[in-house]
């Protein structure tokens, strides 16, 4: 089964405003925010949105496909706008994620289901170190040692 039918075959949702407008904020940004943050970019456009429902609707957005769910190892969940398979580098500091600036090498699919008895769906990377600004209170703090 290809990742588009994967993707097809997943439970079907109506598209809500509220919905929408969590989509909309988690796409904006390449920061792949924790569920609150999420949550605090929302209430600028609907104030009166609770937490618990920008929980509910960004798993029902995950569940549907139209976001990614990026799961620990950090205590929270952080969610990607950007569903098509790309890299990241995480920061083992702070936790912080972003996308890597590089390009996805689809053919590793190719090779892995070539190697392996699984059907591949996708692939995802995640490239490990400390961001610049956990560098910086790194050496500072190392200055005044």
């Amino acid at each position: 089964m290809s990742l588009q039918g994967y993707l097809d075959s997943k439970p079907k949702y109506r598209m809500t405003n509220q919905r929408q407008v969590i989509l909309e904020e988690v796409q904006k940004v390449n920061t792949h925010p924790t569920a609150d943050e999420v949550y605090e970019m929302v209430r600028r456009r609907l104030p009166r949105i609770s937490l618990g429902t920008v929980y509910r609707n960004l798993e029902i957005l995950s569940t549907s496909g139209l976001i990614l769910k990026i799961g620990p190892p950090s205590n929270q969940m952080r969610f990607d706008g950007k569903t098509d398979n790309h890299y990241h580098t995480r920061c083992v500091s702070c936790g912080r994620v972003e996308d890597a600036p590089v390009e996805s090498f689809d053919k590793l699919e190719e090779a892995m289901q070539k190697k392996s008895n699984y059907s591949i769906l996708g692939h995802r990377l995640e490239f490990l170190g400390i961001c610049p600004v956990c560098r910086g209170k790194e050496t500072s703090f190392r200055k005044n040692v």
